[in-house]
């Protein structure tokens, strides 16, 4: 029996990047999804290439940070299972913005998670943060769940600092009830549908898909680079564990990162975006004097794979090929909702010879 089907899930976040692809994955496994988010923050977006209004089964554009709102979507559907998504997704925006960004990242999370706390109906609970969290010395080790979290920027912070307060609320109150609650961190997702701004994915497709010039600011930085549905595929199994086992055996922190042994540098990611893009683009060096990220970043994902038996099945080649045949699709104008459904069937196609089962 599939436990998805006809399960009460309420995503935050639902038409952003991540949360628009979560939500059309759990519409195929059969649940009744909830999204709660603002209006989608980019033009073109996944949320409206793959028309997801005409199959979420509601869809309330609202702020995260209003407390009123959140609680009365919550009490009025009586959600079983909650991702929390809805966040403000960027370390460089974060330097304009870092008010806004604390208030999105950790006074949300802190609504939600003061709702959870006198509700009798969510016995699963999914917060998504970053592997970002982590305090960074660069020193190119992979950062394990029980490593110390920091963050010198305020996205990262800020999604450390939702983090740490979930783990308290966790302590407090949830393991005396009924709701499980965990958090995720996962790698730098790639995959068909974004187009946030300062990332290197969103830069390379405008670029490509005009035969532009890409102009890389950091190009010999490496990033854990995976495709969405890896991690997704980890938040689905550890709601899943939440839901059908209580206590705290699969709450707490965990991370989801891909298995390369060397992850590509963004030059490299590049090269090989343009190539699967068939594209005549030049590739150009830019001396940026912008707010620097972290140049390393890598996660240690063994205590998922020991404990859930989550692993990734996609190599970066193939994630890179994916991800780069959903955009030639979205530019070719096909139908992106069934596209994007058969990306996510061959996907579990994939996990089904690997005796998965969510």
């Amino acid at each position: 029996m599939n436990f998805w089907n006809n399960k009460k899930v309420l995503i935050t976040g639902h038409t952003g990047f991540k949360g628009g692809w979560l939500t059309l994955w759990l519409k195929i496994l059969g649940a009744k999804v909830c999204g709660y988010s603002i209006n989608p923050i980019t033009k073109p977006s996944f949320f409206k290439a793959v028309k997801l209004n005409k199959i979420i089964d509601e869809d309330h554009r609202k702020n995260i940070e209003n407390f009123k709102d959140l609680k009365k979507i919550i009490t009025k559907f009586k959600p079983e299972i909650i991702f929390h998504l809805a966040a403000q997704p960027q370390v460089l925006e974060s330097y304009d913005n870092p008010i806004s960004t604390i208030n999105t990242n950790f006074n949300g999370t802190v609504n939600l998670l003061e709702i959870l706390r006198t509700n009798k109906n969510v016995k699963s609970t999914v917060i998504i943060t970053t592997d970002k969290v982590y305090k960074n010395d660069e020193k190119k080790q992979k950062f394990k769940e029980v490593d110390s979290l920091g963050g010198e920027d305020i996205y990262s912070s800020s999604k450390a600092c939702a983090d740490i307060i979930t783990n308290a609320y966790m302590k407090s109150f949830f393991l005396e009830k009924t709701c499980n609650v965990s958090t995720a961190r996962a790698g730098n997702c790639i995959g068909g549908g974004d187009w946030t701004k300062y990332r290197i994915l969103t830069d390379a497709v405008n670029a490509f898909s005009k035969n532009g010039t890409l102009n890389l600011r950091n190009p010999n930085f490496r990033r854990p680079w995976q495709h969405l549905l890896e991690p997704l595929m980890g938040y689905i199994l550890i709601a899943k564990k939440m839901y059908k086992n209580r206590g705290d055996k699969f709450c707490g922190a965990w991370n989801f990162g891909p298995d390369e042994k060397k992850h590509s540098t963004v030059f490299q990611l590049s090269k090989k975006l343009k190539k699967n893009m068939y594209s005549n683009s030049k590739i150009a060096i830019l001396n940026s004097k912008k707010k620097l990220e972290k140049k390393y970043l890598s996660l240690d994902s063994s205590k998922a794979k020991k404990l859930i038996g989550w692993r990734p099945v996609l190599n970066e080649n193939l994630a890179i090929k994916m991800t780069a045949d959903w955009y030639l699709a979205f530019y070719n104008k096909e139908n992106m909702l069934e596209f994007s459904k058969k990306q996510i069937l061959s996907f579990e196609k994939i996990l089904k010879k690997n005796n998965y089962d969510l």
